[in-house]
């Protein structure tokens, strides 16, 4: 699900990144490793990951091609297996809920093997790092106080009189409205389509507009709400992994990426995405910061 950018935009950036994509002489499909098209999902968390990829594989010396806010999983996965780009970054868990939507619980020790089992062919997922972002439910203090909510269960007795608000594509996932219904029992008043936990979304919560928003842990705007826990384990673990088309990888893309995810944390993620969101720092100029920091 993951956030940041207008609906409208959306639309219109993944009709040109896909076109860019296509057309690109130096597309995914060259299966040189080195020149390789790095993408990004349609939210700044991903694009500053994806940044972090891009530099550091080219001071690694592989030629990078950036094709950022591509748009959601429905949009870049199909991307990726047609070779219009080579590399993107991806959270395990809703990676697996979307390539499996009946797949349940899974636990965080069986997660790694069973989503390796069900990448597209032609896909590899290299090793992931501690950094996670996981999905959550947070409603505004008011609301929380008006219905004593603390928990995801804890709404279902007052689901029928609140509304959701998210992406439209929100509405189809199993961590989503149908993971909702199935293991919590929950079904709202409405549903708003908005963006995937970016700004309209956040802000259709603040204003009143909407009730009950699936957000992203590493938010900062999560301080002034209350996220309720997820007391039966809807929401998988969510550690970012670089997913590569086999035809483009290389040692040298390996070695790179890799040494990205054994210092890539949780907290590094809250940290630049509030030099982002709050600071107005380009993502260019995070990620960076970020690999000389980590003596990347």
């Amino acid at each position: 699900m993951r956030r940041r950018i207008l609906l409208t935009a959306t639309l219109t950036t993944t009709s040109l990144a896909l076109a860019g994509c296509s057309s690109s002489s130096d597309s995914g499909t060259t299966g040189s490793s080195s020149n390789v098209v790095v993408g990004s999902a349609n939210f700044s968390e991903s694009q500053l990951v994806a940044e972090i990829y891009a530099q550091q594989l080219e001071k690694a010396g592989v030629k990078v091609t950036r094709k950022f806010n591509i748009g959601s999983r429905e949009t870049y996965i199909p991307a990726l297996k047609d070779g219009s780009i080579g590399i993107i970054p991806d959270y395990q868990g809703a990676l697996l809920s979307y390539l499996d939507p009946k797949v349940g619980h899974v636990t965080a020790s069986e997660l790694t093997s069973t989503l390796t089992s069900k990448l597209p062919k032609g896909v590899t997922m290299l090793k992931a790092a501690a950094a996670q972002d996981v999905n959550v439910l947070a409603v505004r203090r008011d609301t929380a106080s008006k219905y004593g909510l603390t928990t995801i269960s804890s709404l279902a007795p007052h689901a029928s009189k609140l509304s959701e608000g998210s992406a439209p594509e929100w509405k189809t996932r199993y961590e989503g409205v149908v993971g909702l219904k199935s293991v919590y029992g929950i079904t709202f008043k409405s549903f708003v389509p908005l963006d995937s936990a970016g700004p309209l979304t956040l802000a259709a919560l603040k204003n009143g507009q909407i009730d009950v928003a699936p957000l992203l842990s590493t938010d900062p705007a999560l301080k002034s709400l209350t996220v309720l826990k997820d007391d039966k384990g809807l929401f998988l673990p969510q550690n970012i992994a670089p997913l590569v088309r086999a035809s483009v990888n290389s040692s040298k893309i390996t070695t790179a990426l890799d040494a990205v995810s054994a210092k890539l944390t949780t907290d590094d993620l809250i940290d630049m995405n509030d030099k982002v969101s709050n600071e107005h720092q380009a993502i260019a100029t995070v990620a960076k910061s970020w690999l000389k920091a980590n003596n990347l």
